[in-house]
């Protein structure tokens, strides 16, 4: 039998969706925040579409949204240890034919993917600016995921444009503190805002996270702000949309 999980891996279940997905705590977990990205996203149901999920970790949203669509899906990653993680959790779904993983830089996708082809892009990208203090995480796997160490905000946008056809949808989640630096920006780069979600931990809290949508050459007008998302009840229990995300729960 197959060797599946090294030393300190783990298998885990996107129960909502029956996949498998190997995971480490050393390494990279995938966030609620993915699991929101991937609910958010809108992706035709065809075969026909290309899909592109930057900063792919270990694979989290493109497993997700294959479930959504018979489109190809790539994801593409710079650290080889969580390429090398999506590709046994594809594998073991099953899941080779539609999804793919190219490891390097975000910075270089062109080299890959053929500019003005992709339908839909995705990102959960690194949400924190480059630090001192961020460059000396003693674990580097989470101090590259978090921090703006190899791309940054502007470049996350400009690539993902540059990716998409005309009218194609981008997708990020990121921080509240940043969405006016992420609107702008989306807006130099050909991107046209058209939703945003923001997410709270519970009701009489501050947002934490923000889920925006644009369109490549999209009408200016139209932008819409969605109904709120609540993760927690008071006694810190799921909220029943949050549950019926992770677990298929109503």
């Amino acid at each position: 039998m197959k060797q599946w999980l090294q030393d300190d891996e783990r298998m885990d279940q996107l129960l909502s969706h029956h996949l498998e997905i190997i995971q480490s705590p050393s390494v990279f977990s995938f966030s609620l925040d993915a699991v929101l990205l991937a609910d958010f996203a809108q992706v035709p149901k065809h075969e026909r579409a290309k899909i592109v999920d930057l900063c792919a970790g270990n694979g989290v949203v493109g497993l997700l949204l294959s479930q959504k669509t018979k489109s190809s899906i790539v994801g593409i990653e710079l650290q080889p240890r969580l390429v090398d993680m999506a590709k046994r959790s594809i594998e073991i779904n099953g899941l080779e034919k539609q999804l793919s993983i190219i490891e390097g830089n975000l910075s270089e996708a062109a080299s890959w993917i053929k500019k003005d082809t992709v339908d839909v892009v995705t990102c959960n990208p690194p949400y924190f600016a480059a630090t001192e203090k961020s460059t000396r995480n003693p674990n580097q796997h989470l101090a590259i995921a978090r921090h703006e160490l190899y791309t940054n905000l502007e470049e996350v946008i400009k690539v993902t444009s540059g990716l998409l056809k005309m009218n194609g949808k981008a997708y990020f989640v990121h921080r509240p503190d940043r969405l006016l630096e992420i609107l702008e920006t989306m807006k130099q780069h050909r991107l046209a805002p058209k939703k945003i979600r923001f997410v709270y931990p519970k009701k009489d809290r501050e947002a934490n996270t923000v889920l925006v949508e644009g369109i490549k050459d999209g009408k200016e007008t139209g932008f819409r702000v969605l109904p709120p998302l609540f993760v927690y009840s008071e006694d810190n229990q799921y909220l029943p949309e949050v549950r019926r995300l992770l677990y298929g729960e109503e």
